[in-house]
């Protein structure tokens, strides 16, 4: 078969399947098809109606982050129009809302998908709080497995629960289902509550400082995910040594697991069937207000460390 074969799935024509994804890959475009097309079914009620970014990565080229589709974007792939502050314009976010659209971002070479945490009828609110756990370089995963149970037992003194999966990456993420009852500023205040309380049962190993000069080691509880922020979508393969991919865990199994066991080769074999991320969502929960009024007495992480850094600049220049 030639690389450019000219097979075609769901009405989306496949080019170049025999090539190399990336360096370091251990796969292919075909692999990479492959994968999306089995685990479709689960992935897209994850991508669905929302804002979607992908990270592409041409032949022989640096990979790139895709908000705006491009004009060659298929007139049955739909959109969303979003007015970004930061440059100025509006964006048209792909909606990844059926295995047609899923596969052709595939024969893109869309590798990770990044949807928003708000859907695009309602992007006022956002559907999850998110913790990232971060763990800093080096460090065994042991440590990020410890955090996310302080995570968990926060939760649970607050009458809430979550679902946790690798990040395909060094870490852990913990998803939060929310009602839409809160606006933007206090589903963001709810997160830095849940992050500050973490940090507190056990400041020896968690952090919420930002600037990463500041966490001496310490898995950072990251509670920036909020508002118009995306996050790696769950079963999403990742741009990394052997495709990783993000991949629930339950919580009971966390310490028998390591972020690279679930790869575009070997996830499917352990799902099955099954989904266990939609296994481990509850239905959305109400933030309380004793929460919410907690979180707003703490600073942002991001802003006040952008200050801290102006004010270490002038010290040095000093």
């Amino acid at each position: 078969m030639s690389e450019d074969s000219g097979e075609s799935r769901a009405g989306v024509e496949l080019t170049h399947l025999d090539a190399l994804l990336f360096a370091d890959a251990g796969a292919t475009k075909r692999d990479l098809i492959e994968y999306l097309d089995a685990v479709s079914d689960r992935m897209i009620p994850e991508l669905e109606h929302r804002p979607l970014s992908v990270i592409r990565v041409h032949r022989g080229q640096e990979a790139f982050m895709q908000k705006n589709v491009p004009k060659y974007t298929p007139e049955w792939v739909p959109t969303v129009r979003i007015w970004a502050e930061a440059s100025k314009r509006e964006v048209a976010y792909a909606l990844c809302n059926d295995r047609r659209t899923l596969l052709w971002f595939g024969n893109q070479r869309a590798i990770e998908y990044h949807p928003a945490l708000a859907r695009a009828d309602r992007l006022d609110r956002i559907t999850h709080l998110v913790l990232d756990l971060d763990p800093p370089k080096g460090s065994d995963f042991a440590m990020v497995v410890w955090v996310a149970r302080l995570v968990r037992e926060v939760l649970d003194d607050l009458g809430l629960q979550g679902a946790v999966k690798t990040s395909g990456a060094k870490g852990l993420h913990v998803f939060v289902p929310i009602d839409d009852g809160a606006p933007p500023g206090d589903s963001a205040a709810a997160t830095r509550a849940i992050a500050a309380r973490t940090e507190r049962l056990d400041p020896t190993i968690a952090t919420t400082a930002f600037i990463k000069d500041d966490r001496d080691g310490k898995v950072f509880v990251d509670s920036t995910r909020v508002g118009g922020a995306t996050v790696i979508a769950c079963f999403s393969p990742r741009l990394r040594p052997g495709v990783v991919v993000s991949y629930p865990v339950g919580w009971d199994d966390l310490e028998a697991v390591r972020p690279a066991d679930f790869t575009i080769h070997t996830a499917l074999e352990r799902l099955g069937d099954s989904n266990p991320w939609a296994a481990q969502m509850v239905a959305p929960q109400h933030l309380s207000a004793d929460l919410v009024a907690e979180g707003h007495e703490i600073p942002v992480s991001r802003v006040q460390a952008m200050h801290e850094g102006k004010r270490r600049a002038r010290a040095r220049r000093t």
